[in-house]
């Protein structure tokens, strides 16, 4: 099993916790209070560092309820942070936009992560044309 440092900046938040068998992302939770107008765009700090193991990395992205329930989205629609952002200092942040007028508290869980391995090494090989199904060239249906 993978070990993974953690350093917290405050302990008003609850600490991570991986639950096994009900799901392998990790919510993570607004470490101050957040009062965000329409329009405004705010890094929300989440209240944790990391050490992640070499090879790999954590993506970040909003939980299923965080627009429904905060009315912002993430500006970068999936924060990845690799294993070199791991300094003493390196707290993770949720680049937050609102789309209405909004407060977020402490502790309310904001968003979600998981670990990845990075992706192996690979070489393009070009070709005219492509063995596979031609599914019509428009997301799973084919259809627009």
């Amino acid at each position: 099993m993978l070990s993974i440092k953690i350093k917290y900046f405050t302990d008003k938040i609850e600490k991570l916790r991986y639950i096994d068998g009900k799901s392998d992302w990790i919510d993570l939770r607004a470490a101050e209070r957040v009062e965000l107008k329409k329009g405004e765009f705010r890094l929300i700090p989440l209240g944790v560092a990391m050490e992640l193991p070499k090879g790999y990395e954590a993506h970040v992205v909003p939980r299923s309820s965080t627009f429904k329930n905060f009315g912002i989205i993430q500006t970068n629609h999936c924060g990845i942070i690799d294993e070199s952002y791991c300094g003493d200092q390196d707290q993770w942040f949720y680049p937050a936009y609102a789309l209405r007028d909004t407060v977020i508290e402490v502790n309310d869980r904001i968003c979600q992560f998981r670990i990845f391995a990075h992706q192996p090494a690979f070489s393009f090989e070009e070709t005219n044309t492509l063995e596979g199904e031609n599914r019509g060239g428009f997301g799973t249906t084919g259809k627009q």
